[in-house]
């Protein structure tokens, strides 16, 4: 599979939405203040933040409204120190809020948000692109794609500590996310050195067709679903871990005891440092 094969996730915003609204009406006030993976978050501070990814896309997306005028962005580092500032003026703002108010806002951006989304035509150009991907223009459909990882994983980090991240693994919520942040791995291996034709085959366990293929060609690594040869190496990630090894929620060191690789040792480890998001 090619790497603008597009990846359906639209009809699963809806679905998504629902259950993070189940979870959140479900906690008691301690456990809106519950520590999360997320260094300095807790739960409430990550449901703001979720609420202020709806609110920024339709003000800035849907309604061209643009008021803050970034430092100058020359690299990739500018703009994700761009962003952790966005989002920590927001989280601390909506610290104020309370859990109800946040569970109102979220129901009826949500509900907006989705809506939008569903406007866009798929293969013109996002108003974003995916940088983590290494793309400086992305098409409509990786741009909701990626939305959806984002809220994927802020709501798994939430169910994460509080022991119910279980609904989420589900193959139809699971896969779209993982085949959206594995996008990343051309570019994450665009270092890595290799003979035209090396394969590296990537295997997230406890899902089906959970497999995705990388091929060095002349110029670049060419991400594929289909295994042309014997791999160079062969990479089994742990699925309970893959989420949050692409997220920063785990360490390096404590991640790669849940990642058994065969083959070339240092060439299938160079995934143990992949991100699919902005950090």
């Amino acid at each position: 599979m090619p790497m603008e094969t597009p990846i359906p996730t639209l009809h699963l915003f809806t679905q998504l939405d629902q259950l993070l609204l189940e979870f959140l009406r479900s906690l008691s006030p301690a456990d809106w203040e519950k520590q999360t993976i997320v260094p300095l978050w807790t739960i409430k501070d990550i449901a703001g933040h979720l609420l202020d990814g709806n609110l920024r896309t339709l003000s800035m997306s849907r309604n061209q409204y643009f008021s803050e005028k970034p430092d100058p962005i020359e690299s990739y580092g500018d703009l994700v120190g761009y962003l952790n500032r966005l989002n920590a003026d927001w989280v601390k703002a909506f610290k104020r809020v309370s859990p109800t108010v946040l569970i109102e806002f979220l129901e009826l951006s949500g509900a907006q948000y989705n809506a939008y989304l569903g406007t866009l035509d798929p293969d013109a150009p996002a108003l974003f692109s995916v940088a983590w991907a290494g793309e400086e223009e992305s098409k409509n459909w990786f741009h909701i794609a990626r939305e959806y990882t984002e809220k994927w994983h802020h709501q798994q980090q939430m169910r994460f500590a509080m022991g119910q991240d279980e609904v989420l693994y589900s193959p139809e919520l699971y896969f779209p996310y993982l085949d959206t942040s594995m996008r990343a791995l051309p570019h994450h291996y665009r270092n890595a050195v290799a003979a035209r034709g090396s394969v590296i085959a990537f295997t997230v366990q406890g899902l089906p067709n959970a497999q995705w293929f990388l091929q060095r060609d002349e110029n670049a690594w060419v991400l594929s679903k289909t295994l042309t040869q014997t791999p160079l190496a062969s990479v089994d990630i742990d699925g309970t871990i893959a989420w949050r090894m692409l997220t920063k929620g785990i360490a390096k060191a404590e991640a790669a005891k849940w990642v058994e690789i065969k083959g070339d040792q240092k060439m299938g480890a160079v995934v143990l440092d992949m991100l699919a998001v902005m950090a």
